[in-house]
């Protein structure tokens, strides 16, 4: 084959440290242009990028040599300067991990309305209780001592 092929979609989900309220007011306006132009330095394509004041989602499609890893390590450390220097917020910083679950073209629809609908979904669960879910959806063996770190 000459060419190859790939649709690697990706939803990555992060909290601000402690999941202190930070994404509000003209903090989320801005910060999820900046996360898609970092994203965009990668070649990456940003699909969609929500969330509610302490934690967000992003659906992206990456390229096959992209490390996942490399690419939400310069999202945070990027949005973490440019808050601090830009709205003069010394104590932002987001959490240590994170999340990133791969999704399926038949999964992109559902996945981009759930990040889309973020506010609404959080007034009936937590972040918590989210992301204990999609763990459990997706499989993945975690030891809640240690999720929360």
């Amino acid at each position: 084959m000459a060419h190859t092929h790939l649709n690697l979609l990706y939803h990555i989900i992060f909290s601000t440290k402690n999941r202190e309220p930070w994404l509000m007011g003209e903090i989320k306006e801005r910060i999820y242009p900046y996360m898609a132009a970092t994203l965009r330095n990668f070649k990456a394509e940003t699909i969609l990028i929500n969330g509610v004041p302490d934690h967000v989602h992003i659906l992206c499609r990456l390229r096959a040599t992209h490390s996942v890893a490399e690419v939400v390590r310069t999202l945070k450390r990027d949005t973490s300067v440019w808050v601090r220097k830009s709205f003069r917020r010394t104590a932002f910083a987001w959490q240590e991990g994170y999340g990133a679950f791969t999704v399926g073209a038949s999964q992109k629809k559902s996945i981009h309305q759930y990040i889309a609908q973020q506010e609404e979904h959080h007034r009936k669960s937590s972040f918590q209780e989210e992301y204990l879910t999609m763990l459990k959806k997706s499989g993945i063996k975690y030891d809640e001592r240690f999720v929360w770190g």
